[in-house]
């Protein structure tokens, strides 16, 4: 707990990735968190997702299968292409479009850690033990799970991360008596959970982070959760000096970053002012099937310099349009830009 507690307040990028040095392959000082040097290897999000699985042996909790799905959703499966053919070894939180996903490479452990893991999700979305199982993580699924007196079927359906609303049906032999602890995530202050129709008081049923029915089972048993997927924005301690005035966009467990595809400007010219309204917006044909995030920022121009580097006045700031996409999806069209953390309007 301490190592835990250790990496997750000093170490951590918000992407889940750890290791901000090439040179050891690993941490250098509390706070040390380089954006485009980032190593971040996708071994170490790999690990860090087996990791908090292990300590989620221990019970069901929050503060584990938060990280194991920030990990996950972002630090990890960006160093896998859409396509499945190219890698990246090292997942940086800025580019100026040199830094590209590759077929092999010659320390090849990458592509074979995140094909275990992908092969192996059932085994980090599901937990269970002696009358009891947990749901840690959220997809469309079947598990068929034994909770030593019984045989328990749990199908998932739902569209996250993309929308919040999650059903659970249920399925036993006969009925049985078991304890089911379903994850509130820490992002989903508006969660709304009902078992046959019925609310689910979550101020008397969350520990932990978890909320748990302890009940009679019947074959035919149904949980709606209805999470809140809203746009959230994240600031860095200020011992980070690498993002020092600046924000990050998240929604649910999705962090999202500019491509300079969408942005056809210089994105460290983008300011994003506090009250700027972002909407998030379906896009099925973009990336496989994203949801991005639109909004106005504004952008330092450029069009008066007259050919100087420096000058007395500061640059005159214009209205944009941006769109940010999930982070584990980048680099899959056209080389270019890429930027994590916006500057602070």
């Amino acid at each position: 707990d301490r190592l835990w507690d250790d990496l997750n307040s000093k170490q951590l990028y918000v992407t889940g990735g750890l290791g901000p040095s090439e040179a050891n392959e690993g941490f250098t000082s509390d706070y040390d968190l380089p954006n485009e040097s980032a190593y971040a290897e996708t071994c170490a999000s790999v690990a860090l997702i087996f990791w908090a699985n292990r300590m989620l042996g221990m019970g069901p909790n929050r503060r584990y299968a938060d990280v194991m799905e920030r990990a996950l959703y972002n630090g990890s499966i960006s160093g896998l292409s859409l396509d499945g053919s190219l890698f990246f070894y090292e997942n940086p939180l800025e580019s100026r479009g040199k830094h590209n996903r590759w077929k092999w490479h010659r320390c090849p452990c990458c592509p074979p850690n995140i094909g275990r893991m992908v092969a192996s999700i059932g085994s980090y979305m599901y937990g269970q033990a002696e009358g009891e199982a947990a749901v840690h993580l959220y997809c469309d699924s079947t598990a068929r799970l034994d909770l030593g007196t019984t045989a328990v079927t749990l199908t998932q359906s739902t569209n996250y991360p993309w929308e919040g609303a999650v059903r659970i049906d249920v399925d036993v032999a006969k009925p049985a008596h078991f304890a089911l602890h379903l994850r509130i995530p820490g992002f989903a202050a508006g969660a709304r959970l009902r078992l046959n129709g019925e609310a689910v008081d979550l101020d008397r049923s969350v520990h932990d982070g978890y909320a748990t029915i302890t009940r009679e089972w019947h074959a035919g048993d149904r949980i709606d959760l209805e999470l809140e997927l809203v746009i959230e924005r994240l600031y860095a301690h200020p011992d980070v000096r690498q993002d020092a005035g600046r924000v990050t966009l998240k929604r649910g467990p999705l962090v999202y970053c500019l491509e300079g595809v969408d942005n056809p400007v210089g994105l460290n010219r983008i300011s994003l002012p506090a009250g700027a309204a972002l909407r998030a917006q379906a896009e099925p044909d973009l990336l496989g099937g994203v949801v991005t995030l639109v909004g106005g920022a504004d952008i330092d121009s450029t069009e008066d310099w007259d050919g100087q580097l420096y000058r007395n006045e500061p640059p005159k700031r214009e209205p944009v349009t941006i769109k940010a996409v999930p982070y584990y999806a980048w680099d899959n069209r056209s080389p270019g830009e890429m930027l994590v953390w916006l500057r602070r309007g």
